[in-house]
């Protein structure tokens, strides 16, 4: 099948153009080996159907950053039969440095000049024939929000593909003495066969000057003589040209590509006419919104208004799912023979994992606003208005993305969260920056907020997030300033960010990232929650209670039984049972419901899982935990939505509550020992306890060592902990 590649700057209208072209008929995953999210799709034409692959935002095809590195890895594995690069046209200058990267690399291009109506707007002409004519490549202008153009595009798009000599080779001269040493490289390269399989030698003479380290790396893999000997000559060149100009090849390479850009553009390609005293549109909105007073108080507005549509509207569907999941327990009551498998079902999946896909219409609530807040460009603002606060804790300003990719508002996730910190250049602050960020209030995380918040803070769940994501940015801030003045001491560096353009959301675009990621929420539910459930459930079920104390409960049953009349113990048989129980039938019922209960707690004491509980109230007592919340804990350290699917199952195998459809969250309530103050402490432990697995091993390979992910385990676990302590003995003192 046929691949097209969409590639572009961040905020150029690349993901717009793939939703407008693909639909529904996309699908989300990862690179292999790598965090960086994949979206593929279709899109036919004729009898032709096309796969359409979205490859991450980047800037440039050097090998800095991961998206970089993905990207290129693509184009160089996978050989896409047309690249379209998606430019901004109201920043043509900086997005064409991209698709002089690809004309050089040698691949295919077709470029989308997106957001026409927005140049226009600001008075800037572009004469796309001009650029055509220039480039040597096919320019398309299109409106990719509106579908503007878009059926033109993916005709040249078609033409180009089907073409067998479609590739324009760029070549730009980079002064005097790059180019000569570019030419003998070049020369070593093709006579040596140098990884010529795989790259232009003209591109790989060109890496070896910017000191790219892939291109290194497999160099020396492939041939180490000839890449030791171009390494030698690039060094050469190197010290040749800090000497005689004071910058390195790299700046020169750079500043060498600007300039044949710019030389294109002043050709007439692009005209702007320009009113010093007009602003733009997001100029005046900026005005506002990151003014130094008023910016802050307007964003804090808005995280609590998203918490407040999230409760407010999610409220009812959640409740829909309940009595679903209530349902299906009740069919598998009554119609599932007793015996392992029906606990299995009703313990293991249904209160299990039906607790975590009851609270899918939360997720998708939030899912949804905070996708309205990242089409629009106001995430941008959230970042460059915290770089200030950043630097105070002597983190850097892009270390504002990881923090909110991780779930700095609601809803991330701590792994692409982890791996975003590679776009700091700083390796002390990008440290401690994937040891904090996995502190914010992730996806996972949300499920046991949202059911400790329902059941003891229910006429306050809006102020009662937002004070959580205040407590996990002081939390994760505070640690960070503790890390930089302890184990990551260094200098700050400076911060630079674009803030895109303010545009105006799409339906399409806001469903489609709202489906993807609530889509991602479910698949986990179902199998990776799915498996962890039954795994501790397991846990929970064997070994079963020993014949000697089963037997001591089933004597005391039957002297219950003995000691009541034979109709009283008729009326409670189940066949016999009639719809109102008489006073003396509810007390006998009662009681026998009470020693079941016991039997079951017992039963659940007993057990492995059980018995690592109670082992560990020894300690967690001072936190307000019992030992089934300790086994719900430790089972979050896989994944953190297993608190609630385990809690789910612990309170089902240890039922003492006659009524056992009931939502967890009413028998929490019910449950001895639970508080708000309880809810709170565990709230706070599960805010800053150790990232899960994933998470950690994600640490461990960005940090380049596994101590930093053993570190996170148990910094952040002790951390936790005492914080817990904190708020539960400091709160019981008080009287709550």
């Amino acid at each position: 099948m046929t691949i097209i590649a969409l590639a572009g700057n961040p905020n150029a209208g690349k993901t717009t153009l793939f939703n407008e072209l693909t639909g529904a008929h996309q699908h989300v995953g990862n690179y292999p080996g790598v965090t960086v999210e994949k979206k593929t799709g279709h899109y036919r034409i004729g009898n032709v159907t096309y796969d359409i692959v979205d490859l991450p935002g980047t800037y440039s095809l050097t090998a800095y950053s991961l998206e970089e590195l993905v990207a290129r890895n693509f184009l160089v594995n996978e050989k896409p039969a047309v690249v379209v690069d998606i430019v901004d046209a109201a920043n043509l200058e900086r997005n064409l440095y991209l698709a002089i990267q690809f004309m050089e690399m040698g691949v295919p291009v077709v470029i989308a000049l997106n957001m026409m109506d927005v140049a226009q707007k600001r008075g800037i002409h572009i004469d796309t024939r001009k650029l055509e004519e220039l480039l040597g490549v096919h320019v398309e202008p299109i409106v990719a929000r509106r579908g503007h153009g878009v059926p033109e595009l993916m005709e040249t798009v078609f033409q180009v593909a089907g073409q067998k000599s479609r590739v324009t080779t760029l070549k730009i001269s980079y002064g005097e003495d790059m180019d000569l040493a570019l030419k003998e490289m070049t020369a070593e390269i093709k006579s040596a066969g140098f990884l010529v399989d795989r790259y232009r030698p003209e591109w790989i003479a060109l890496k070896y000057l910017e000191r790219d380290y892939q291109v290194l790396d497999l160099g020396q893999k492939h041939n180490p003589a000839v890449a030791q000997k171009l390494a030698a000559k690039a060094a050469q060149l190197g010290r040749h040209i800090q000497k005689t100009t004071g910058a390195d090849p790299e700046a020169i390479v750079a500043d060498q590509r600007y300039g044949f850009i710019k030389s294109i553009l002043n050709q007439g390609v692009s005209t702007t006419q320009y009113d010093h005293q007009r602003l733009y549109m997001s100029d005046k909105i900026d005005l506002v919104l990151t003014n130094r007073l008023v910016g802050p108080l307007l964003m804090a507005a808005v995280i609590y208004g998203l918490y407040y549509f999230t409760f407010t509207y999610s409220e009812i569907p959640i409740g829909w799912l309940e009595g679903l999941f209530g349902w299906l327990r009740g069919l598998a009551e009554a119609y599932l023979p007793d015996g392992l498998l029906k606990s299995m079902i009703i313990a293991g999946v249904i209160d299990g994992v039906g607790g975590v896909l009851g609270f899918v219409p939360l997720i998708m609530f939030m899912f949804f606003g905070i996708a309205m807040l990242e089409d629009s460009g106001y995430l941008a603002r959230v970042a460059y208005m915290l770089d200030r606060v950043f630097a105070l804790f002597g983190l850097h300003g892009s270390s504002v993305m990881p923090f909110i990719v991780s779930g700095g508002i609601a809803g991330g996730c701590a792994v692409p969260g982890v791996m975003a910190t590679r776009t700091l250049k700083s390796p002390k602050e990008r440290l401690a920056t994937l040891l904090t960020a996995p502190f914010m209030n992730c996806g996972a995380k949300l499920p046991v907020f949202a059911l400790l918040v329902a059941a003891f803070f229910a006429d306050h769940e809006a102020e009662v997030m937002f004070l959580l994501t205040a407590v996990s940015w002081l939390g994760a801030l505070i640690v960070a300033k503790f890390l930089r003045i302890t184990a990551v001491k260094g200098a700050s560096t400076p911060f630079v960010m674009e803030l895109p353009p303010y545009r105006l959301p799409t339906v399409k675009g806001i469903l489609i990232h709202t489906w993807e990621r609530t889509w991602q929420y479910i698949k986990k539910a179902g199998t990776v929650i799915l498996g962890i459930s039954i795994i501790l459930w397991a846990m929970m079920t064997f070994p079963h209670l020993s014949e000697e104390k089963a037997a001591v409960f089933q004597k005391e049953r039957q002297a219950l039984l003995a000691t009541a009349p034979a109709r009283v113990t008729r009326a409670i048989e189940p066949d016999n049972r009639a719809a109102e129980l008489s006073e003396e039938a509810r007390a006998l019922q009662d009681q026998i419901n009470a020693l079941s209960g016991r039997e079951a707690e017992a039963g659940l004491r007993y057990s492995i899982a059980g018995r690592m509980g109670v082992a560990l109230e020894t300690f967690s007592r001072f936190a307000g935990f019992d030992w089934r919340t300790n086994i719900a804990l430790v089972g979050g350290f896989a994944a953190k939505e297993v608190v609630v699917s385990t809690l789910g199952t612990a309170y089902s195998l240890g039922e003492v509550d006659p009524d056992a459809s009931r939502p967890l969250a009413d028998k929490l309530v019910a449950a001895p020992g639970w508080r708000p103050l309880t809810a709170m402490a565990l709230i706070i432990f599960t805010i800053f306890y150790a990232p899960c697995f994933v998470a950690v091993v994600c640490i461990g390979k960005e940090a380049g060592s596994w101590k930093w992910g053993a570190f996170s385990m148990v910094f952040n676990t002790a951390l936790a902990f005492g914080l817990a302590v904190l708020v539960y003995q400091v709160g019981s003192l008080l009287g709550f």
